[in-house]
């Protein structure tokens, strides 16, 4: 098994470099949720060509860029953030990270330009597993799972080495994997 950890709430999953589901190619998760009936996360190196007021025309000032979160429920809006005091409300995934919230507190804020883009992240749909698939898909290599981040990786723009950082993140035993070619047929 290539992963140090088992998986957990504010996990971060990062998926083997071959993987073949387009969803989740060079993929890094954030789970927000892991539970015996399965768990939730989203994929945080997956922008978008959307922003926020593409989605929400009452919302005009925010220039936020939306991130597909999963292949699962793409009509729903997700959100991250790391600005409890100001929203007063959201699900703690870690220290300093929140999952949702008042949403119509947020949409004031953002209204207001009170909320600056590095301090939240919004997904469109999320990714999600049922009972132990999760825990089959690590056990076939198919990801790897640390807790061992800054969570200020979740909230960086450059998703193009976000997946590099994590797995470089993970130690050098896995360092290696960065370095693996996109397609290895084109090595």
């Amino acid at each position: 098994m290539l992963s140090p950890i088992q998986p957990k709430n504010g996990a971060l999953l990062v998926s083997e470099p071959f993987m073949i589901d387009p969803n989740f190619k060079r993929s890094v998760v954030l789970l927000t949720e892991f539970e015996i009936n399965g768990a939730v996360g989203f994929v945080l190196n997956q922008k978008s060509n959307l922003i926020l007021s593409d989605l929400m025309a009452d919302i005009t000032c925010a220039e936020f860029h939306i991130y597909i979160g999963g292949p699962v429920d793409n009509d729903s809006l997700h959100f991250l953030h790391r600005c409890y005091d100001k929203i007063k409300s959201g699900i703690k995934i870690t220290e300093g990270l929140f999952w949702g919230g008042n949403f119509e507190a947020l949409k004031i804020l953002l209204q207001k330009n009170m909320i600056n883009p590095d301090e939240i992240k919004f997904f469109i749909g999320y990714s999600g597993w049922g009972a132990d698939q999760l825990e089959r898909e690590i056990e076939e290599n198919s990801w790897m799972v640390t807790d061992k981040f800054d969570s200020e990786l979740v909230f960086v723009e450059d998703e193009e080495s976000l997946w590099r950082e994590v797995v470089i993140g993970l130690g050098p035993k896995y360092a290696h994997i960065a370095n693996f070619p996109e397609n290895p047929s084109l090595n």
